[in-house]
């Protein structure tokens, strides 16, 4: 992380309580279900990870200064880093940034430009772990925003036992398509199993 966009340095960041999205725990609100089934919307990964990667650091505060810009861009290109987004027609709606290894994404940061924007996107994100055989949804820190879409916080030995077991993993990013119909990414990511 950074403290703000106009600083050079990056720091570490291992909270005591860390933030969790449980794969198979994802709350869906009825008005987000409803709108997501209500139709309109497109789903794709890495289409524009750059231009999704600006728009999580496009306001007021931010911790994604030109370090990271540049960093995560390598990631990407190395096919670490990856991006969900939720296209309106033509329009960029929301979407999120992350790293995958083995069987652990990282969240890093979502955005809206349109209401529901960054939970369309999560709901494309866990659909697409779910699918690809991940263990762990890793949110850094929780947010009321996170906490109702399932998020909890999980003490920091049990996180660091569950990314053990993530790493063992030879999960997907890429074994869902971009194909895939809005009621088959509500079924894969609000699966109970």
């Amino acid at each position: 992380m950074a403290e703000s966009a106009d600083t050079d340095e990056v720091f570490w960041v291992d909270p005591e309580a860390r933030g969790i999205i449980p794969l198979n725990g994802l709350h869906v609100s009825k008005s987000l279900r409803k709108r997501l089934l209500s139709g309109g919307y497109n789903f794709t990964a890495d289409a524009c990870f750059e231009r999704v990667l600006d728009a999580c650091a496009d306001r007021e505060e931010t911790w994604i200064n030109a370090s990271i810009k540049t960093q995560y861009t390598e990631l990407h290109r190395l096919g670490f880093a990856h991006s969900i987004e939720v296209w309106r027609d033509e329009d960029l709606i929301g979407g999120l940034y992350g790293v995958s290894i083995s069987g652990a994404f990282f969240g890093e940061s979502m955005f809206s430009a349109q209401t529901d924007g960054s939970k369309l996107a999560l709901i494309a994100l866990i659909a697409r772990l779910n699918f690809g055989g991940f263990q762990l949804l890793d949110t850094q820190f929780i947010n009321d925003h996170l906490i109702t879409l399932g998020g909890v916080e999980i003490p920091r030995r049990k996180f660091r036992k569950m990314l053990k077991d993530a790493l063992l993993v030879n999960a997907d990013f890429d074994a869902l398509s971009d194909d895939a119909t809005v009621q088959e990414l509500l079924q894969l990511s609000t699966q109970t199993s």
